[in-house]
């Protein structure tokens, strides 16, 4: 694996993956990995650790095959996983916008580095129904930004419930960013969550253009609650990691794929 440098965040994305390959990984081999001291990759594992990711062995670690379950894995969990290429993936899809637009921007971690990629619009109005969505957007401090009221989920910091329903009935929007849980070309955009595929397929039914923003650790899985089948979806944005059998079949029914490639180590 080719070092570089590597924000904090991102190493220890990395680190989780590293894991879920290899099953245990030492402090050494992580440090000569990365390029950083031993007491810096010590850092990351406790704080690992503390969010139930991995646990702790003698002079490593090893993934905790206790921690968040992959139907319904905490906001925590989901923003260091695949981490450098939901970062593409907004960067991508915030290409899509164009200045003026009333957008949608859904729950999730992928939605979110949506939000973190606005640097070069003036005039945006901006609904969201996620709390971590709108704090990130506020700090443009010039977007028109209106947050969904409602019942606020804990696992995925987001506004859900009738009242979350209602409210979102009153807009009409350009562009929804919709977050995805679970994708497959057979049986559409799922997740673990009725209440988010509620507001979701209102969502859906409110905006003129839908481009689904997913990393591929996503695809060929079904959850629960059925969101929409890919007839309303006009875009998607993903990795690399999606199989080309799989772009071209999506391509075939009119969605323009958005390919990126992430940063690698």
């Amino acid at each position: 694996m080719e070092t570089g440098v590597v924000s904090s965040q991102g190493r220890r994305s990395a680190i989780l993956q590293i894991l879920r390959d290899n099953s245990n990984v030492s402090v050494s081999e992580l440090s000569n990995m990365f390029g950083v001291s031993e007491v810096t990759i010590r850092k990351d594992l406790n704080l690992l650790k503390d969010r139930n990711l991995l646990v702790r062995t003698r002079g490593g670690a090893i993934l905790n095959s206790t921690g968040p379950q992959e139907d319904e894995k905490s906001i925590r969990y989901k923003r260091l996983a695949n981490y450098r290429e939901k970062q593409a993936i907004g960067r991508a899809a915030a290409d899509l916008i164009e200045e003026g637009d009333t957008i949608i921007i859904d729950s999730g971690t992928t939605a979110l580095q949506v939000a973190c990629n606005l640097h070069k619009f003036k005039n945006l109005t901006i609904l969201t129904n996620a709390l971590n969505v709108a704090q990130e957007i506020l700090s443009y401090n010039r977007f028109n930004v209106i947050l969904i009221g409602g019942n606020i989920r804990n696992s995925s910091e987001s506004v859900v419930g009738a009242l979350a329903e209602s409210n979102l009935k009153m807009f009409y929007c350009d562009k929804l960013f919709l977050g995805v849980d679970s994708f497959s070309v057979e049986n559409g955009l799922s997740t673990p969550s009725v209440e988010e595929a509620n507001i979701n397929q209102i969502m859906i039914q409110r905006s003129r253009k839908v481009i689904a923003v997913f990393d591929s650790s996503k695809v060929n899985k079904r959850a629960l609650a059925y969101i929409t089948s890919l007839d309303n979806i006009d875009a998607i944005v993903t990795d690399d990691g999606m199989e080309k059998a799989t772009r071209s079949q999506l391509k075939a029914m009119n969605i323009e794929v958005v390919v990126v490639k992430p940063d690698r180590i």
